[in-house]
């Protein structure tokens, strides 16, 4: 009964598959690269954020000698996560997006969106939780709070929204537990804290903000 307490993809013969589904993709995407000398990646504009910029084009897997099925996880095949890389310019890796935090955010920041526009450029804004950002007043916005099952534990996060009124995910909590794992009492101050997370999972810190060791926690900074 315990297993189902977690969120679906880390039941253990969830996660199994997910990782056995990463290394597929991850040796689909070296062979495509050695021969094509390009990534199998959809396009992006610039601006795109870091996490959410290198989705993998599947097909481009599938349709060649690279990968025999898509992966029963991906969203293109009715599942619940997007296969995408990290450090695409140096030594790209295969991890996962979660969809559902995707939309969810989405979702939320339409709310923010119609909330700034018809008061003036105000934003919803509560207590400090960063620089130049805050916990997400759900009350201003009339609806009620909400929060967003973590892909790394069975723990839920809660929003962020930054002065310009962008609406992000607060991984403060998962952060810290995985400095904790790794026994880590402080960071460098110019280290985005978002990679142990990033390294301990499968999956990246969609709609995030940078995370930076201050006043002796990790903290949330916009521009």
């Amino acid at each position: 009964m315990a297993g189902c307490m977690y969120p679906k993809e880390m039941r253990k013969e969830n996660q199994i598959t997910a990782k056995e589904s990463i290394l597929l993709v991850q040796n689909a995407v070296d062979q495509y690269k050695e021969k094509n000398g390009v990534l199998p990646i959809k396009n992006s504009e610039m601006s795109t954020p870091v996490y959410e910029k290198y989705v993998l084009d599947l097909k481009k897997l599938t349709q060649g000698p690279y990968l025999g099925q898509m992966p029963g996880i991906a969203f293109e095949n009715g599942g619940s996560s997007m296969f995408v890389l990290v450090h695409a310019e140096t030594k790209p890796e295969v991890k996962l997006l979660d969809v559902a935090a995707y939309q969810k955010t989405g979702d939320i920041q339409k709310w923010v969106d119609e909330y700034k526009s018809s008061r003036g450029g105000d934003i919803p804004k509560g207590e400090p939780a960063g620089t130049n950002v805050y916990r997400l007043d759900f009350a201003k916005l009339g609806k009620k709070l909400e929060q967003q099952e973590s892909p790394y534990s069975r723990q839920y996060l809660g929003f962020l929204v930054d002065r310009n009124g962008t609406v992000a995910i607060d991984y403060a909590p998962e952060i810290m537990q995985a400095m904790e794992r790794k026994g880590m009492k402080s960071a460098d101050a110019q280290t985005d804290l978002r990679e142990l997370l990033v390294e301990s999972a499968p999956y990246v810190p969609v709609k995030s903000f940078p995370y930076y060791w201050i006043d002796n926690e990790p903290k949330a900074t916009a521009p």
